[in-house]
């Protein structure tokens, strides 16, 4: 377990809504990933994100993927890409990434409260 936050510290992370609009391979990686393009609708706009997803996901099956990711975060070099948002996920039992999304469609850049 970690060091207790306060509700404080919550209220500081961003986090939204996003829907996966582009995806492709990122063979610069260090380790497996994608480049990923997130619109969080009209308040923040498209983001881009670097993900090491590739064990449970496609490029193809992400498009159009509703997904969570904290936005206010700094962007992060990442090799030759800047990724300007973290997108969540959790560890399945192998401790691959399965990403967090809302449980139906939910409009774009709605923030996780």
């Amino acid at each position: 377990m970690t060091d207790p936050v306060t509700f404080d510290d919550f209220l500081k992370l961003d986090i939204r809504v996003g829907k996966i609009i582009a995806a492709e391979p990122f063979p610069k990686a260090r380790k497996p990933a994608y480049k990923l393009v997130i619109d969080f609708g009209p308040e923040i706009g498209t983001k881009k994100s670097s993900a090491q997803i590739t064990t449970h996901y496609t490029p193809e099956a992400l498009i159009g993927r509703q997904v969570m990711a904290v936005v206010n975060f700094p962007p992060r070099q990442i090799g030759p890409f800047m990724s300007e948002v973290l997108t969540l996920g959790v560890p399945d039992a192998a401790g691959e990434v399965v990403l967090i999304a809302p449980g139906q469609d939910v409009p774009l850049g709605g923030r996780l409260f």
